[in-house]
């Protein structure tokens, strides 16, 4: 029998999963043990079948059954392996585990395995899905389970670690195909990490590990919790949703992707949000949450005004159906924005010495490249959250006033040195996102503006964290 690493998984009712999981790891003549939570169907059934030894605790959380586990079983290797019962290796994964020499690992404590998620069938590849990296192998007696948390259950290791690329954990929970499973879990669930939320409030956490931005990547998740956690409750759910729809290409995913990121990062963490405001009021607590709570609504509703102002205005000034001719000629500022940007590049490039051929909506330079200038190249949506945050956030008018200049300057100038680039630079053919990578760029260097503009001389920062 291996004697390199033994298998641990959890299970509850999983009867149309175990068989396929115990199916992919039996080649490998691992030891495995299973910690089942009370099962009703046929999956204890299955653990005799397939001579495995098991034992029963109630389920309480993930990181106390997997804490358990680790703690009752008589493991007699150097290394575990953590699964799900909805988990199977892919044929590469197994390969890894198959040629696995505990001599040629000496330096390492933790491994860390590849997952693809499928949901209703569907592969979901984008929004910060794939790849993704958990901490899956371990030595027995280094690596240990977070107890600070509730929910998002991962494995620890003080020491060196080491990530496997090749191969995948393939994941897919056949009973979510039943949206009303995956509603009421994630219900359960979100009890629990209300509750986690609202400890952590009352008093400080334990150690949870270290948290580095560019570190491993359970220290890059710590990293962004914390983040998290300083975020405005119900203007985080939004922003989380847009981030991993637009900016990690989640929209890609189609129909079934996009409606499980909705599900996962709004709805879900929505509902949190709610329920962590009812356990305040049980407790009896007023966290201050005014300061936080008007922000969010604010900025949310400045939001909508203008991206949305600026598309009906769009709308009107097209002809079509609900054409304003009048509007058109006279105030069609987002024309005369799209003028401005051509006629400003095209002033640039004459004075490079090059030719230049311009038309309402598009510009070539001879012998170079050009570009056409859409709507939605102009940035009226960057703009909107820039100013919407401005207008939501409370400071001086003069401080607003002068923050959204510098800022409104600061995205020109970087448009039309984008559109000067390309014009100069870019050939048909490079597979590069253009439109993603300045939308990141710029995000970012927004954000940078924003942080230093908030802790410039103003204590509402102080309150919105405080309403945490």
């Amino acid at each position: 029998m291996q004697t390199d690493y033994t298998f641990i998984i959890l299970t509850f009712n999983e009867e149309i999963h175990l068989p396929k999981l115990l199916d992919s790891i039996k080649g490998l003549q691992a030891p495995i043990f299973i910690l089942d939570s009370g099962s009703t169907d046929k999956t204890l059934n299955i653990c005799s079948t397939y001579q495995v030894q098991y034992t029963c605790r109630p389920f309480d959380n993930h990181p106390k059954q997997w804490h358990y586990a680790l703690n009752i079983f008589p493991i007699r290797t150097p290394w575990v392996i953590g699964l799900d019962a909805d988990q199977v290796l892919s044929p590469e994964l197994y390969m890894q585990l198959k040629n696995f020499k505990h001599q040629d690992h000496d330096h390492l404590t933790g491994i860390y395995f590849n997952r693809k998620y499928h949901f209703r069938g569907r592969w979901i590849k984008h929004g910060g899905y794939f790849p993704k990296y958990m901490l899956k192998m371990f030595r027995y007696n280094i690596g240990y389970s977070d107890l600070s948390q509730n929910m998002d259950h991962r494995f620890l290791v003080s020491g060196p670690t080491q990530i496997w690329r090749k191969g995948y954990l393939i994941e897919e929970n056949l009973k979510e195909n039943n949206i009303s499973f995956w509603l009421e879990k994630h219900n359960r669930y979100s009890d629990l990490l209300a509750e986690e939320e609202v400890n952590r409030f009352l008093q400080q956490p334990g150690k949870i590990g270290r948290a580095n931005l560019w570190g491993g990547p359970n220290e890059r998740v710590i990293w962004l919790k914390q983040r998290w956690n300083t975020l405005p409750r119900y203007l985080r759910p939004y922003l989380y949703f847009s981030f991993r729809l637009f900016f990690q290409k989640g929209i890609l995913d189609g129909t079934t992707g996009i409606l499980y990121h909705f599900l996962q990062a709004f709805w879900f963490r929505l509902i949190v949000d709610i329920k962590i405001e009812e356990q305040f009021r049980l407790k009896g607590i007023e966290p201050q949450p005014s300061a936080g709570r008007k922000f969010t609504f604010r900025f949310l509703l400045f939001f909508l005004l203008l991206y949305l102002g600026n598309l009906t205005f769009i709308g009107i000034t097209t002809p079509g159906r609900f054409y304003n001719q009048w509007l058109d000629q006279h105030l069609n500022y987002i024309r005369y924005w799209r003028e401005f940007n051509i006629s400003s590049v095209a002033t640039l490039l004459n004075l490079m010495g090059y030719e230049v051929k311009k038309s309402l909506f598009n510009l070539h330079v001879t012998g170079r490249s050009g570009f056409r200038l859409v709507y939605s190249c102009l940035g009226y949506g960057i703009m909107s959250v820039f100013t919407a945050f401005i207008m939501a956030y409370s400071k001086s008018i003069r401080s607003k006033l002068l923050f959204l200049l510098l800022g409104a300057l600061s995205f020109q100038s970087l448009n039309l040195l984008r559109l000067l680039l390309i014009t100069l630079y870019w050939r048909p053919g490079y597979m590069i996102n253009l439109h993603f990578l300045f939308n990141l760029l710029i995000y970012s260097i927004m954000g940078f503006m924003i942080i230093i503009w908030i802790r410039s001389g103003n204590q509402y920062g102080n309150k919105i964290k405080k309403s945490l």
